[in-house]
């Protein structure tokens, strides 16, 4: 059974246009790479994927999600993981992000575990940029809460 994972995309208006909130993975492998997606994490058999899914934006976020939560159904990444998300309406400011660390030996081979964030940036894209940035698998999600939108 592939791997399953529950994420978040929070929306808010602006201008009178639409932005969501995408993160940018932490950790040495991603420092120069122009990867976004939305908050998401790994969820167990039996555990509820919309809790999962507030669990792990809180985790990567420090922001709490909170509010009427709308499906935006279920993608699978290149990797084979199955990712169901749902968005929801907010606002926050993605200077004041905190995430969870995650350990891994950097560098590579040197027998040093090091810590890193687990997201080590936030920032609100209007839905055309989204679209340009965003892990490509992830783009239906888009398509998705822009079918919800209107």
């Amino acid at each position: 059974m592939p791997k399953q994972s529950a994420g978040l995309l929070m929306v808010r208006r602006r201008s009178g246009r639409v932005e969501v909130l995408l993160v940018h993975p932490g950790g040495p492998l991603w420092t120069r790479q122009d990867v976004w997606g939305l908050p998401k994490g790994e969820y167990e058999q039996g555990e509820d994927p919309l809790q999962a899914a507030r669990r792990e934006f809180e985790e990567e976020t420090g922001f709490a999600a909170t509010g009427e939560f709308y499906d935006l159904g279920q993608i699978t990444q290149r990797s084979g993981k199955v990712v169901h998300a749902w968005a929801f309406e907010g606002d926050c400011d993605p200077a004041a992000l905190v995430s969870n660390p995650f350990t891994m030996e950097w560098p590579p081979h040197s027998g040093r575990v090091t810590q890193f964030p687990e997201v080590d940036r936030a920032e609100w894209m209007p839905l055309h940029e989204a679209r340009q940035r965003i892990v490509p698998a992830q783009i239906p999600l888009l398509d998705a809460l822009e079918r919800l939108l209107s």
